[in-house]
């Protein structure tokens, strides 16, 4: 099966004019160019189409996607399912949501009571379920269910002022981190204080601090491709790295 790149357009809810830019980034290259001068895609790429647009709907960037579907070790199998579990967590959060709207409706008509904590209950059960999901196998086996467990609780119980701070140096670490990336230098004092915040941060969730379990968790960000494309595609190619670096030598690990 061929089809041109207005039917593929057509099929895929896709512009003419995006398929041509995924042509110039070699993101998605036809099949071939007619005598015409017509692009002309195959059954492979209507299927890389899909794929691009399942990583697009989580919210990757094309330069990631590019690197993800050209890995030697990319397999369509496994990118499925991992498509298939994102898309559920993201509709257990959206339910969790919906149910918080629908009892915040349901407050403010004066017909039930409604407690702070629980305004804030739908968005800390969404966050928790997040990254469990995404997260969880890798940071359970590397730092326990005891300790991961304690950290989910807490967040749990986070009151309104706490969890706005949370969220607030969560922002913070990312923005101060995009800046800091300018220097090109993890040692150095912009660096460091994003190292510092990120500890910070950490402590907001974790019953105990170590430097050791922080490089720990740093390494983890290099070493999951998860975690890479959170911070890179947030803060530019080579934030996780950056950020990895910064904390080793914030833990002393490095030489500054």
């Amino acid at each position: 099966m061929e089809m041109t790149i207005q039917r593929l357009s057509r099929l895929a809810g896709v512009s003419s004019r995006t398929l041509r830019y995924y042509d110039e980034l070699g993101l998605l290259k036809p099949l071939r160019v007619n005598s015409a001068g017509y692009r002309i895609y195959g059954r492979s790429e209507v299927d890389r189409l899909q794929q691009i647009l399942f990583y697009r709907e989580l919210g990757l960037e094309l330069e990631r996607i590019k690197a993800l579907l050209d890995s030697p070790g990319y397999s369509p199998r496994a990118a499925l399912e991992s498509h298939r579990e994102a898309l559920l967590e993201k509709r257990r959060q959206l339910d969790l949501l919906i149910k918080n709207v629908e009892k915040t409706m349901a407050y403010n008509e004066g017909r039930i009571e409604m407690t702070d904590k629980e305004k804030f209950e739908g968005f800390k059960k969404s966050m928790i379920e997040s990254n469990e999901a995404r997260y969880g196998k890798e940071v359970r086996e590397k730092y326990g269910n005891e300790v991961t467990d304690a950290s989910n609780k807490k967040l749990e119980g986070m009151t309104e002022a706490e969890y706005a701070e949370v969220q607030a140096l969560s922002e913070a670490v990312l923005e101060k981190l995009a800046a800091a990336m300018k220097t090109g230098t993890p040692g150095g004092a912009p660096a460091q204080e994003v190292a510092a915040l990120h500890k910070q941060w950490l402590m907001v969730y974790w019953p105990q601090y170590s430097g050791e379990a922080h490089a720990g968790l740093a390494e983890m960000y290099v070493a999951d491709e998860r975690f890479t494309a959170f911070y890179d595609d947030k803060c530019g190619q080579g934030a996780a790295l950056f950020l990895r670096d910064a904390i080793r030598v914030f833990v002393g690990l490095d030489p500054a």
